[in-house]
């Protein structure tokens, strides 16, 4: 009996071990503050963080980077709670930059975007000692960090008033984004808890147009993949469709999908899959084989 537990207990550490590898092929670098006081005076000890995901081996050569927005209605969300985008990327030899973000109601959708530009400056700035390479830095957003994704994307002006004059993203991945054509969703007033966007977008249209990554879309811009669930919000296909179609015309090149049965929060969800097709194209688009 005695025997029996040992064995039992060695085999349960073993098991453990196998399970830790498996899940910690990665090594997570938690709670980096990516703006300073100094520079920004309200820098927030809470939503101005952001962790690193890296494979546990230092790679031979730089590693493609991609950085991560979280949704949740502009007033919500945690980069804690997608731990397993950063697990799998790393796993697949990309290293993921997971960033939170002030949320509405004190602030709004610009100083979003801004806080995200100078999540980027940061992993421009100093990736390096995790691995990545701050020449191939991509975004990525579910929901509403999809609209904020497709900002960073489009308005090189989020840049350059931080004082970087190239816009670093070379490449999106836009995952159900929400808030690509906040103009005539607002104008529209559609539905009947839409006042609510007001608080994020503010009131005035030109503010709403100001914000919308739709207007923003010319020739020259970098590559982006598009998904959205084929259950998910009219609004979210509508404005992704929009994309679409600005980014056909103005020859950049991109990629629709539109995955069967999905709605907007198992269009996150599936990405603790590692064989997910987004996964798949995120992988060809970072490797520059799309």
């Amino acid at each position: 009996m005695h025997h029996s537990n040992w064995f039992s207990q060695i085999g349960f550490m073993l098991l453990f071990s196998l399970i830790s590898i498996t899940l910690y092929a990665s090594k997570r670098t938690k709670n980096i503050p990516y703006v300073s006081p100094s520079v920004v005076p309200n820098a927030d000890p809470e939503r101005h963080l952001l962790d690193v995901y890296a494979p546990n081996r230092k790679p031979a050569t730089a590693l493609p980077v991609v950085v991560f927005i979280h949704g949740g209605n502009w007033n919500s969300g945690n980069k804690n709670t997608y731990w397993f985008i950063g697990r799998r990327l790393a796993k697949q030899n990309v290293v993921a930059v997971l960033i939170n973000y002030q949320l509405s109601p004190n602030v709004m959708v610009p100083a979003m975007a801004d806080d995200c530009a100078r999540a980027v400056q940061w992993t421009a700035q100093h990736i390096g000692e995790y691995g990545g390479d701050p020449n191939r830095i991509y975004v990525m957003g579910h929901s509403a960090g999809g609209g904020l994704a497709a900002l960073l994307t489009t308005d090189d002006e989020l840049f350059t008033r931080i004082g970087i004059a190239k816009n670093p993203v070379k490449g999106a991945i836009l995952d159900d984004p929400a808030g690509i054509n906040m103009y005539d969703y607002l104008l529209e007033m559609k539905y009947p808890d839409d006042k609510k966007y007001l608080l994020p977008f503010g009131k005035d249209p030109a503010g709403w147009k100001a914000a919308s990554p739709l207007f923003k879309v010319r020739a020259g811009l970098p590559p982006m993949l598009l998904y959205t669930g084929e259950r998910t919000y009219p609004s979210i296909i509508d404005g992704t469709k929009a994309l679409r179609d600005k980014l056909q015309v103005a020859g950049v090149k991109h990629q629709y999908r539109d995955l069967p049965g999905k709605k907007h929060v198992p269009m996150v969800t599936q990405l603790f899959w590692k064989r997910n097709i987004i996964y798949r194209d995120l992988l060809a688009l970072v490797k520059g084989t799309l």
